[in-house]
């Protein structure tokens, strides 16, 4: 997947190739504009055709960002995976966040609280997704190089070459099965570096319930606020 950019008023588009695609497609989204590909175009194809797109694309961008800044609510209270009390959310002047662990409560900046929020919620995740990680990879013997946590728009996790393995942020917010699941799923890629059936049946020892799991995350929708 290749990424490219026209001007600093929208973001990277992320471009895909398709060997099925017939015409160039673009999809604007809140969180991103993506353009399919057909296998034979040129670069230069390419290029062009976002040219004579591009006052479409500033306009349809705007108009959904704008649309999108005013559908966000937060939350007063905010559950984590590994916390079976949610942190009740309290919106201050001082700092951008903080934690107050012995009484479950989240400071948040009130100013672009939204931006404060994700903050908070990213800092947890790197602090508590890799004990997990570690965690699942004692259980299961599946080790692993090192853990990383970042926020990226379309995989839950992966697992590299080197078996060093990428976590989701934006895993802190869903139920603990469902973390298990996907830490499973990428310790089981450093015995198996593909999706063939050796890797389903390592995952299948760890993760009876796999495949609704996996259904289950591919339907998941984070709150509007974790992707500004």
């Amino acid at each position: 997947m290749q990424s490219v950019s026209l001007e600093t008023q929208l973001p990277e588009i992320k471009v895909v190739r398709h060997a099925r695609a017939r015409n160039l497609r673009l999809r604007v989204e809140p969180t991103g504009i993506r353009l399919t590909v057909p296998i034979f175009c040129t670069k230069r194809q390419v290029q062009q055709f976002l040219n004579q797109s591009e006052q479409w694309l500033l306009e349809t961008w705007n108009k959904q960002q704008n649309q999108f800044l005013q559908t966000i609510i937060l939350p007063e209270q905010l559950l984590f995976f590994n916390h079976s009390q949610p942190f009740q959310i309290v919106q201050q002047q001082q700092h951008i966040f903080k934690f107050n662990w012995e009484q479950h409560i989240l400071f948040i900046r009130n100013e672009s609280p939204e931006i404060a929020l994700k903050a908070a919620v990213l800092a947890y995740a790197k602090q508590f997704l890799p004990e997990y990680l570690n965690l699942i990879s004692e259980q299961t013997g599946l080790q692993y190089g090192e853990c990383t946590v970042r926020q990226p728009k379309t995989r839950w996790g992966s697992c590299s070459s080197k078996h060093d393995i990428m976590l989701n942020a934006g895993l802190v917010l869903m139920p603990m099965h469902n973390v298990r699941s996907v830490c499973i799923h990428e310790l089981a890629h450093t015995k198996h570096f593909d999706h063939s059936a050796a890797f389903w049946n390592e995952v299948a020892k760890y993760d009876e319930s796999y495949i609704e799991n996996r259904r289950q995350l591919k339907s998941i929708q984070l709150p509007a606020w974790w992707y500004i």
